[in-house]
């Protein structure tokens, strides 16, 4: 282990034993030459009946596992363990600092440490069972039509409610591991992160994540929602500014919008069928180092399964409306997710939603990396020859067929 790695990791432990003035710790990626344990792990201090303890709650490919560990010695034991995983980066937040911690193909250690411009209070409360991102109080839910008057989500808005609260879980997510991975950068004051909505409909996310990540994660930010309906545009531009958000919106398609600069983080929520291909295109074009878009709809691949001769081997999977329909679904986000990876980007397909709240609920998680991973092309030639598709994704982005 190296001295600035020694260093580093002697920090996180401070501040994890710190059974006050801990917020919260969040454990992601690998090193080059080993993997953790666990794909993400996050921390905090909760007050029990036993007492005070720390929380662990550790992520494998599928579900989340949670260990309490009583304050003192068996605490320390459980983060000396932790520590001992090969993570390839920490982000830790206490009452008065943030750290970032990344670990470098060298086992090198680059830590980032900013003050708080206040101390804020450290939530302890175990009973904190929902985890929202947004508090259920909080005014934005009311300004976007899901709360009453007293602040209580309504009945019929849960479905969607529920959607957002996910989202911000993924959004949060997403940003605390580019960002600790280099990937994505830290923004200030005079040069905030720049977000954008693509197809933001009534801006739900757009309202919702500025919100978040500003008064939650306290990350100077601005956001702009695109969508094609001027009455759109404006009744989001009278939301945003009754509650004082530094978002702006923008009337027209997703592929000739003008958004500039750059966007940073391109979200897109449910744009129907190849409107998510203008959005991934457009965040591929931007070079936007993180790209979150739940897809819609499918018609045009599941069209081309129509019209197109099916491999023997899958008839069956064809002869059927609804498997067909599945299967395109399938077949489109799978070549998405090779055509994003063929432009440099690490993608992860991931739940978005229970399908409760909404039988569109898979979600595309990018982060640009600028590594094509070998094999790529080859599968992604394979998958379509076999299937004479032509994704509508590969043609915005100038990818040829096999």
């Amino acid at each position: 282990m190296s001295d600035s790695l020694d260093r580093a990791l002697a920090l996180v432990r401070d501040a994890l034993l710190d059974a006050d003035g801990l917020v919260r710790a969040v454990a992601s990626g690998r090193r080059r030459a080993a993997a953790p344990s666990w794909r993400r792990v996050e921390a905090r201090w909760v007050d029990l009946k036993a007492g005070r303890h720390l929380q662990l709650t550790s992520y494998d490919a599928t579900q989340a596992h949670t260990g309490n560990h009583a304050i003192g010695p068996e605490a320390a034991r459980a983060v000396d363990a932790l520590l001992a995983e090969p993570f390839g980066s920490w982000h830790v937040e206490t009452a008065t600092h943030t750290h970032q911690v990344r670990v470098s193909k060298r086992d090198e250690a680059f830590v980032s440490s900013k003050a708080r411009a206040e101390p804020v209070e450290v939530e302890h409360r175990h009973d904190r069972t929902k985890d929202r991102r947004l508090a259920d109080d909080d005014p934005v839910w009311q300004a976007l039509g899901l709360a009453d008057a007293h602040g209580r989500v309504k009945p019929s808005r849960q479905a969607k409610y529920r959607q957002v609260e996910e989202f911000l879980r993924l959004l949060d997510t997403v940003v605390t591991e580019a960002q600790a991975a280099g990937h994505l950068r830290h923004p200030t004051v005079d040069d905030p992160l720049r977000v954008v909505d693509l197809g933001c409909g009534n801006a739900y996310l757009t309202i919702a994540a500025q919100r978040f990540l500003v008064e939650v994660r306290g990350l100077p930010v601005t956001v702009t929602g695109v969508d094609v309906r001027e009455q759109s545009r404006q009744r989001n531009a009278d939301v945003a500014a009754g509650l004082g958000l530094d978002a702006s919106f923008v009337a027209g398609t997703i592929a000739e919008a003008v958004v500039e600069p750059a966007p940073e983080v391109v979200l897109a929520l449910h744009a129907c069928d190849t409107a998510t291909d203008d959005a991934l295109a457009r965040a591929v074009a931007w070079r936007s180092p993180v790209v979150l878009a739940a897809p819609c709809c499918h018609h045009d691949v599941a069209t081309q399964l129509r019209r197109g001769p099916t491999p023997a081997a899958y008839a069956e999977l064809v002869r059927h409306g609804i498997l067909r329909e599945r299967l395109a679904d399938t077949l489109t986000d799978g070549l998405r997710s090779s055509l994003m990876r063929l432009q440099g980007y690490r993608v992860d397909v991931v739940q978005f939603v229970e399908s409760k709240h909404t039988p569109r609920n898979t979600m595309l998680r990018a982060v640009r990396t600028g590594v094509v991973p070998d094999g790529v092309r080859d599968d992604y030639d394979a998958l379509v020859g076999e299937w004479h598709l032509r994704p509508a994704l590969a043609g915005l982005l100038g990818v040829s067929g096999s």
